[in-house]
């Protein structure tokens, strides 16, 4: 399975599996990493998955859509890096992909 590695707020890294198949979002909800909400459940509506991406993976992602960026713009702590995990596709592709979970706003 894909490792992917998660940082929390507090700056702990945790290494994590995650099967193909599902979105970024899913893998950290599944593996209980509460300070990721996720409210809307993955359906690009709320921006409570909101993930700084390692820049090292940025050209492995799909591209951001219009919703996705109207939803960051909402963040006070959006960057170049910001992205919502539930449009993120989880696969062998990413594996080792790490990601910081945002501030909370």
């Amino acid at each position: 399975m894909p490792k992917l590695i998660v940082v929390t707020r507090d700056g702990t890294e945790h290494v994590v599996e995650g099967d193909d198949g599902l979105t970024v979002m899913e893998v950290i909800r599944d593996n209980g990493f509460d300070e990721l909400l996720a409210l809307c459940g993955g359906c690009c509506s709320c921006a409570t998955c909101h993930v700084h991406v390692d820049p090292d993976f940025a050209d492995r992602l799909p591209g951001m859509s219009e919703d996705e960026s109207d939803l960051l713009d909402s963040s006070d702590f959006r960057n170049e890096q910001s992205r919502l995990g539930c449009q993120i596709p989880f696969s062998a592709a990413l594996d080792g992909l790490k990601v910081t979970i945002a501030q909370e706003d």
